[in-house]
């Protein structure tokens, strides 16, 4: 009884939210209608690349004096749209604006009165954002082609006409076909014991966000890994998913001991070709995840504790709008490292937050000052360019210092209350500390002001007080690495034995701009990093040798651009490549093999790298 509440709850205040602040990101005028409730009946063509089929929108008017409803689109043919009122069925008119290239098309329908519902049928572009459709040769099994959405940040409206803002939320249902054999799934309810007959049927009954609508079909076997989570994959790849994704479950409970029940059902994940273009998109009830942390010791399984924790900080209590990012990652990378000292101990939890507090530091230099404040301003950019690390670690970062002023007990107690208080329901960071004053910093005063929570906010770089857990480990790194570099220790004896990824990480991430080749070749000799099956291990060892020349990690550098598509990481690659004429040369013939297999965000992003290394050696 306690979730059904809760959904009306949200249901009831949602009218107030989406009135208090209009997305830039949208075209639709959910000020005077919204959508509640969204059935898709979708055909999956992997022929023509295509989506084709219905979208039934359930509508909730705030103005009864309003005739027009306006979606958002993007590269869609709309062929039909029709007014429901009962039983009652009528065609009304509709017109598409001139395409945005950010934002799209806006999709005008205009009616005589407001209806219940209206049904749009429509058909999707090859080259949809928000889809990546892969040949059989694409895949690791190579003998069925596979297809999967990315929603976010507004890459819905390309495969759906909706309203594609976070201030919405709706519940869904869908009816899928695809080719026998094939299994879709969607961020919905999945069940594992389908029939593969090529027709399939999905409820999400938990009001979400149009970006966490998600997607997939293909050549997919499952593994149960707990009570309430499984993992899909292709078939060659699903037990050692499985393995490595094997505490799950402890996961799940670890979290709901500290911020309460976990209200989606069952927790998923699905597997995806290497192209995927993020670690992991946190789609409700099945988490789209790279298959780049599957390394076979489970060190990178942080990615799951981070999708995990948006079941509770973004899909539960969700960012109104991309500028509010900071709401939705800031908070689910703080919950992602206490899910982490919970489940693995306080010494690699320790160990990833440096990491990411180094990384920052980093990026300091080279962002301008009013992306680094936890609101940027986003006017005439697109959603994407919200997702900054300073969205994930310095809000984090802020999560962590009033931990640290308030003490853990206090502040796990507000940040369960904040989601209880705010569950199911999109807000704003005003809204967040308009509950973050009685109910944390009015109850324990002296502690930390609201000026000093709003100077995080507010402001560009980290407050110099921004404290850091020590870690013993990574000190005996730092000082074995620095006696490396001097030349008084040899590589074989910088006691990498027993290192555990994230100190490879560290080591690599503390290395000065440029090495000389014969110290990296000695290195290379010693530890075999080039060509190394870690991602994240040999990413950055691939950075080193990029901005040393070192020639020869280019082959195996070469093969893991065109076979990873996960932008973060490559795309740094390829802007270090750029720095160099002989190197944006190797960038661009990297490209044109990579391309087809990347899916199109990573596409977009590499090419303006590429672009703005050619304008500027023009």
């Amino acid at each position: 009884m306690f979730l059904p509440r809760l959904i009306a709850c949200s249901a009831a205040l949602f009218a107030a939210s989406a009135l208090a602040a209009p997305d830039p990101h949208s075209y639709a005028n959910a000020d005077q209608v919204s959508v509640r409730a969204l059935a898709l009946d979708l055909d999956v063509d992997f022929a023509k690349r295509q989506l084709a089929g219905s979208a039934e929108l359930t509508l909730d008017w705030h103005d009864q004096a309003a005739r027009e409803l306006v979606l958002d689109t993007r590269d869609l043919t709309i062929d039909k749209v029709e007014a429901l009122d009962g039983g009652a069925v009528r065609t009304v008119k509709h017109r598409l604006d001139v395409r945005d290239p950010i934002l799209g098309s806006a999709l005008h329908i205009e009616l005589d009165k407001p209806a219940t519902a209206v049904r749009i049928r429509y058909r999707t572009a090859p080259t949809a954002s928000g889809l990546q459709w892969m040949t059989p040769a694409q895949t690791a099994g190579k003998k069925q082609p596979f297809m999967y959405s990315q929603s976010e940040a507004i890459h819905a409206r390309s495969w759906v006409p909706l309203q594609d803002t976070p201030a919405v939320r709706f519940t869904y249902s869908a009816h899928v076909k695809v080719p026998k054999a094939l299994r879709a799934v969607m961020s919905a309810n999945n069940d594992a014991k389908h029939a593969l007959d090529g027709d399939f049927r999905f409820t999400m009954e938990q009001p979400i966000p149009s970006y966490l609508l998600a997607i997939a079909a293909g050549d997919l076997a499952v593994r149960e890994t707990g009570p309430r989570s499984a993992v899909y994959a292709e078939p060659s790849m699903v037990d050692k998913a499985a393995q490595e994704f094997a505490d799950t479950e402890a996961m799940i409970a670890a979290t709901e001991k500290l911020y309460g029940p976990y209200r989606w059902g069952r927790y998923d994940i699905l597997v995806l070709p290497p192209s995927f273009p993020y670690g992991g998109m946190e789609n409700p009830r099945m988490t789209f995840a790279t298959p780049t942390v599957i390394v076979g010791d489970k060190s990178l399984t942080a990615l799951v504790a981070h999708e995990l924790a948006h079941s509770w900080s973004g899909n539960l209590v969700t960012n109104a709008s991309w500028a509010h990012m900071w709401l939705n990652e800031g908070f689910t990378s703080y919950v992602e490292n206490r899910i982490v000292e919970a489940v693995y101990g306080k010494a690699q939890a320790d160990e990833e937050f440096i990491l990411a507090a180094d990384e920052l530091r980093g990026e300091l230099a080279t962002t301008d000052p009013a992306d680094q404040r936890l609101v940027p301003d986003l006017t005439g950019r697109s959603g994407d360019d919200a997702g900054s690390d300073f969205a994930y670690t310095k809000g984090a970062w802020l999560l962590r210092t009033l931990e640290a002023k308030f003490g853990r007990d206090a502040f796990d107690a507000y940040l369960r209350g904040y989601f209880d208080h705010f569950a199911f329901q999109s807000i704003t960071t005003q809204q967040m500390l308009d509950y973050l004053a009685p109910n944390l910093l009015d109850k324990y005063p002296g502690k930390m002001s609201l000026a000093e929570v709003k100077a995080w906010i507010e402001q560009p770089g980290i407050p110099a007080d921004a404290a850091v857990p020590a870690s013993p480990r990574l000190a005996a790194i730092a000082a074995a690495r620095a006696e490396w570099l001097a030349g008084t220790r040899k590589p074989a004896d910088v006691g990498a034995k027993d290192w555990n990824t994230q100190e490879w990480m560290y080591f690599l991430d503390g290395l000065p701009e440029k090495v000389a080749p014969a110290a990296l070749t000695a290195f290379d000799a010693a530890w075999h990093l080039t060509g190394h099956a870690n991602a994240e291990i040999a990413r950055r060892w691939y950075l080193v040798s990029i901005r040393s020349g070192y020639a020869p990690a280019r082959t195996a550098m070469a093969e893991y651009m065109t076979r990873i598509g996960r932008r973060y990481l490559v795309v740094p690659l390829y802007e270090a490549l750029a720095q160099t004429p002989d190197g944006l040369k190797f960038a661009r013939s990297v490209y044109a093999k990579a391309k087809p297999g990347y899916h199109p965000i990573t596409q977009a992003s590499i090419e303006k790298v590429l672009a703005r290394a050619g304008a500027k050696a023009a």
